[in-house]
């Protein structure tokens, strides 16, 4: 496995031009025919944080969470997930979306997932600086903790690779696996302390909501922007979640590659 993935890594490295490639044709693709283009993936997120502010800020002034304006803690919460969100959905269409490339015998598949990660990736970044922006507005300075968010980003780029792997490479075979995600997804969001927070639920079921590792991302991105935590200090959840990712990311790598000779096939 460790051997596969070193070969992975360097194919990635080899395959950079046609990864960029793919990845600025997907943009065109989801845009094509709109006049903006692909300025449409970041006119949206700007929007979506506008309107965040209007509601939450103006219309039902909601109060502060431990001093923070509602809106900071909020986008801390929600940047990450929709990062999370549109990389898995768009993951794992990505093989039956791109069959074209799948009976390609010299085009390793395995990219396609990537791919759509790195599309999800480009929009996430532009969240994290119009987040950045918006602390700084609020009155924020720069913090020495904000170091540590490539760690969370590259924790979420794993765990969204190794379960778009998984997903990708099943929603071949059974297409119903992408409606399955979906309803997944809605749970997590609201299993996911976003709007909420985990201290209204009662102690003795709060475990049960940190099982879910979204909530680690979500609590990482917050400790780093607000509470000022590194993230070796959260040593109870930090093992758990760093288990959990590599389970899944050694459990899509194995099932894609067991699978992907059968692709073209049934493609």
């Amino acid at each position: 496995m460790i051997t596969e993935f070193i070969k992975f890594l360097k194919h990635i490295f080899t395959s950079k031009k046609l990864l960029f490639s793919l990845v600025k044709n997907d943009f065109k693709q989801q845009y094509l025919g709109s006049y903006l283009g692909f300025l449409w993936a970041f006119i949206q997120p700007v929007t979506m944080i506008f309107i965040m502010w209007f509601v939450f800020e103006i219309g039902f002034k909601t109060k502060a969470v431990s001093t923070v304006p509602f809106i900071l803690w909020l986008s801390c919460g929600i940047i990450p997930w929709y990062f999370f969100a549109e990389g898995v959905s768009s993951g794992t269409h990505s093989i039956v979306g791109s069959s074209y490339l799948v009976k390609k015998v010299s085009f390793r598949v395995s990219l396609l997932p990537l791919v759509k990660i790195i599309a999800a990736f480009y929009v996430h970044l532009f969240f994290i600086v119009l987040l950045i922006i918006i602390f700084l507005l609020y009155g924020y300075t720069p913090s020495i903790y904000w170091l540590q968010l490539p760690y969370y980003i590259l924790c979420m780029f794993v765990l969204v690779l190794g379960i778009s792997w998984l997903t990708s490479s099943i929603n071949v075979f059974f297409k119903d696996i992408s409606q399955f995600v979906a309803i997944v997804l809605q749970l997590m969001f609201w299993g996911t302390p976003i709007f909420w927070q985990i201290n209204q639920i009662p102690i003795d079921y709060q475990w049960i909501l940190k099982l879910n590792p979204v909530f680690y991302i979500v609590e990482g991105y917050r400790n780093t922007f607000i509470d000022h935590v590194w993230f070796w200090e959260t040593y109870k959840i930090t093992p758990y979640f760093l288990l959990i990712t590599l389970l899944l990311f050694i459990l899509g790598a194995f099932t894609f590659k067991r699978l992907r000779p059968y692709f073209a096939d049934v493609l």
